[in-house]
């Protein structure tokens, strides 16, 4: 493996021409600059700057090791940036609804991961049933879900009302049986909406969803 310090100085004293201007551009004695490059040299096996020449030259080894010299250091340079950069390092697992992951609640996500760098947001969308389960699993760090009721380790709750929607331009009353749009199975309202029309002895189907959704 190449010493990265020894690649440097080599790399110094092809791109500066010079053990002088190299030694101070590395803030280094000439004599320790020209002691990295010989140490270099042994390792390899080759002699890979011609010191007769002026200026300075690579020979044909150095021809072949300069590039990757370069590219080694460059990509220790990244590296080291992105270490110290601690954008995305902590990550939050969040889970929500998928009828709540609307264009405001990704504007509040994108507002705090610019206020908190260090932050990454994993966010996953889905029936309440399954996320809970998920995080029950230790899948997911926080989840907003709809319950019946509570639970026990719950830490903050609302209600939501729940009402029967039709367009403000629909003409013609409800149809009989009445046709839905729903949830997949699992989902709370599906079930709610289900039994909510068995008492009141409504007939009922689940409509052809392709007849509902628009197509881009």
């Amino acid at each position: 493996m190449f010493d990265p310090r020894l690649l440097r100085a080599f790399v110094t004293i092809f791109e500066s021409g010079s053990f002088t201007i190299a030694a101070d551009k590395l803030h280094l004695t000439q004599s320790t600059i020209s002691q990295q490059l010989a140490r270099l040299e042994e390792s390899v096996g080759h002699t890979l700057i011609d010191r007769t020449s002026r200026p300075l030259q690579l020979t044909a080894s150095g021809e072949y090791l300069i590039g990757y010299a370069q590219r080694i250091l460059t990509l220790q340079q990244e590296a080291e940036a992105v270490l110290k950069d601690p954008a995305g390092s902590i990550p939050i697992r969040i889970g929500l609804p998928e009828d709540m992951m609307s264009t405001v609640m990704a504007e509040i996500f994108g507002m705090f991961a610019q206020a908190h760098r260090s932050i990454r947001l994993d966010v996953t969308s889905g029936l309440s049933r399954n996320l809970t389960e998920r995080y029950r699993n230790g899948e997911l760090d926080i989840v907003i879900v709809k319950e019946p009721a509570a639970s026990a380790d719950c830490y903050a709750s609302f209600p939501e009302e729940m009402a029967w929607f039709e367009s403000e331009n629909t003409i013609t009353s409800i149809t009989d049986p009445i046709r839905l749009v729903t949830f997949p199975q699992g989902g709370l309202y599906r079930d709610e909406m289900f039994e909510t029309l068995e008492r009141e002895r409504k007939r009922w189907y689940i409509g052809d969803c392709s007849k509902f959704c628009v197509s881009t």
